[in-house]
């Protein structure tokens, strides 16, 4: 039996981005949850066990024993230790989908310095705008598939509070045991795929832009499911 194939999307935008390749596993036969992380940014710090939480929260009513593959994309890769850890449920393999990378050991910033700074000129009274509404137009729109699935992402995408990023998440040394691979769509995350090499994992790459998984769903999805297999043998 195949693991559940938990979709989860990165906080800084929402489940929407998920749904084409979900609806794709499932016509494969494939159980298949994509976890809404939409409140993660409510309340104070920290922000990751929300992130496990709602994660969870989606999984309740599936067999304790079942494996999960989790497939991250983005920013979300940065929770697969603490989901691993904290779930509680057996996992198969970790897929990260065109995302940053946990630290090996330790604990992982949830952004670089450089990058956090141009963050905080971007809050207003401790939050940011969409992340849409990061770039400039030129840069995100041809992100998307069409009108429809811009749509989608926008009217969802949440506000996420500066403290989010600022945060550091536990990297718990259960971790290091799980299968895992990579799967690059393109630029910048080439040099992320190349750690993920060097680390042994399994890397592919379907050729795209950052939400290649809402352009071609099909391709993405035929792609996961043959690295999960392969994960698992």
């Amino acid at each position: 039996m195949r693991p559940v194939f938990v979709l989860v999307h990165s906080p800084s935008v929402g489940p929407s981005t998920w749904a084409g390749v979900g609806n794709r596993l499932a016509a494969a036969g494939c159980d298949v949850v994509i976890p809404s992380l939409l409140d993660v940014g409510d309340g104070e710090p920290p922000y990751w066990p929300r992130v496990v939480a709602g994660v969870a929260r989606a999984l309740e009513g599936r067999p304790a024993e079942r494996e999960l593959s989790l497939v991250l994309h983005s920013n979300a890769g940065l929770f697969a230790p603490v989901l691993v850890e904290h779930l509680g449920r057996p996992v198969s393999s970790c897929l990260l989908v065109d995302a940053a990378l946990p630290e090996r050991a330790g604990s992982t910033s949830v952004t670089a310095p450089d990058w956090l700074e141009v963050l905080r000129a971007k809050a207003v009274d401790g939050r940011l705008p969409p992340w849409s509404q990061w770039w400039d137009e030129a840069d995100i729109a041809p992100l998307f598939p069409d009108a429809a699935a811009r749509a989608a992402l926008t009217a969802e995408e949440p506000s996420l509070p500066i403290a989010y990023y600022e945060q550091r998440i536990p990297v718990p040394a259960s971790w290091s045991g799980v299968a895992c691979g990579y799967l690059l769509f393109g630029p910048p995350y080439e040099e992320a795929a190349a750690d993920a090499r060097e680390r042994g994992w399994l890397v592919e790459q379907v050729a795209g832009l950052h939400l290649h998984q809402m352009v071609d769903p099909a391709a993405v999805a035929e792609r996961l499911l043959g690295m999960a297999d392969r994960l698992r043998t």
